[in-house]
């Protein structure tokens, strides 16, 4: 604050040693303006004779609020201005701070048994992907830049039980994804959902007792889930069911059956969110009773984050994700600020809806607004975003050049 506070003073002090040389009376601009314009008169002499009132001249008095430079132009004596370094687009692009690519995209897909798509009503634009579906959509995703993809399955109610035995079918929807993406697109990055509400009959992410949920019981069931992913070809496993002590037995599992290369997306601050609805719509998952509070954390807590991430960098996480992502950058920016470890952003479904809903009124511009979200997820300290525009903001950034 001191040196800033000097720098400013010194600026201010100073501003009065030299003027600008340019002309700049009569002088037309774009540097901050754009379109057609009569050129302005910088010394903005008799610009309010005929009014018909007496306006306040901030160029006159023993104290001008504004003084007059070597052509006579009016001046603010002010030598640093910032706007300078906003000046062009080349100024911008050569200054900007954070850069969203494809790259930093981990592309969302919903899945299921069938042979064609189905529409999310809730989500426009997004579908449950038949396994054709899904690998063309792949493909053309990784034409534009996206290499990571998480599957997320919409199971049949007669294959869901309490225990969530099918999360680790090695013949399930998901293992057979994973064959089939690594088969025809070796270098895609594939990330696996660790949790058992798409297969549970009860809608919760761990095995239900009494209206509990069992951490350990569940945490055990989790491990053979992870572990078949990795058979199956998983590069990355993503256990967001938050239970205590999960991340650390995902590891010595995969460890223990050699899959020490599989890495380990912690949904570390995963909230309790009202934003998830839409997502729940997809997989048919709502929870069949109650709510996730008991498991999920309290949207109004900011520093149990902290215990959070710090439990799962000493379990052997290699990512640290958050969840929902623009109503929670303040967490992102607390996990940035105190972890090494590379941050995620999950920009979920009731975010993804807001936004379509607002561009379907006509309120807002789709791909300005979404370009803009993505970089404030990078601003924040997201280092991965999962967005279900992965796809659509790579060929935005495509066609404006900016990869």
């Amino acid at each position: 604050m001191k040196i800033s506070a000097a720098i400013l003073a010194l600026a201010v002090s100073s501003a009065n040693a030299f003027a600008p040389t340019a002309s700049v009376s009569r002088t037309a601009t774009n540097l901050y303006g754009a379109g057609n314009m009569d050129p302005v008169d910088r010394t903005m002499n008799g610009i309010d004779d005929n009014l018909g009132y007496e306006a306040f001249d901030p160029t006159a008095g023993d104290s001008p609020a504004v003084a007059r430079n070597n052509h006579g132009g009016v001046w603010v004596q002010q030598r640093a201005r910032p706007r300078r370094n906003r000046k062009s687009a080349g100024v911008r692009a050569m200054v900007r701070e954070n850069i969203v690519t494809p790259a930093n995209f981990i592309y969302p897909l919903f899945i299921h048994d069938e042979d064609h798509n189905t529409d999310i009503p809730s989500m426009p634009g997004c579908q449950r992907h038949s396994s054709e579906s899904m690998l063309n959509e792949i493909g053309e995703a990784l034409d534009l830049g996206v290499k990571a993809f998480v599957l997320f399955p919409k199971v049949a109610d007669d294959k869901k039980t309490n225990l969530a035995c099918e999360a680790y079918n090695p013949e399930g929807i998901v293992h057979r994804s994973i064959r089939m993406i690594k088969e025809k697109y070796p270098d895609a990055i594939v990330c696996t959902d660790v949790a058992l509400d798409p297969y549970s009959d009860q809608g919760h992410d761990g095995v239900v007792e009494n209206g509990v949920i069992l951490n350990d019981v569940t945490i055990n069931q989790l491990c053979k889930q992870a572990v078949s992913q990795a058979r199956a070809g998983a590069d990355i496993v993503a256990p967001s069911d938050m239970q205590d002590g999960r991340v650390k037995a995902i590891r010595d599992a995969l460890d223990s059956e050699g899959f020490t290369n599989v890495s380990i997306l912690s949904y570390t601050a995963k909230y309790a969110s009202a934003y998830y609805g839409p997502f729940r719509d997809a997989l048919d998952s709502h929870p069949g009773f109650g709510d996730k509070k008991t498991y999920q954390q309290d949207p109004a807590n900011g520093r149990e984050a902290l215990i959070e991430a710090a439990l799962d960098a000493q379990e052997g996480a290699d990512m640290l994700m958050v969840k929902p992502g623009m109503p929670y950058l303040d967490i992102i920016r607390r996990l940035k600020d105190n972890s090494d470890l590379p941050i995620a952003a999950y920009h979920v479904s009731g975010e993804y809806a807001m936004l379509k809903a607002a561009v379907e009124k006509g309120w807002l511009d789709e791909k300005d607004v979404v370009l803009e979200t993505l970089t404030c997820f990078k601003r924040a300290g997201a280092d991965i975003i999962l967005t279900y525009y992965a796809k659509q903001a790579a060929q935005w950034m495509k066609e404006d050049g900016l990869y």
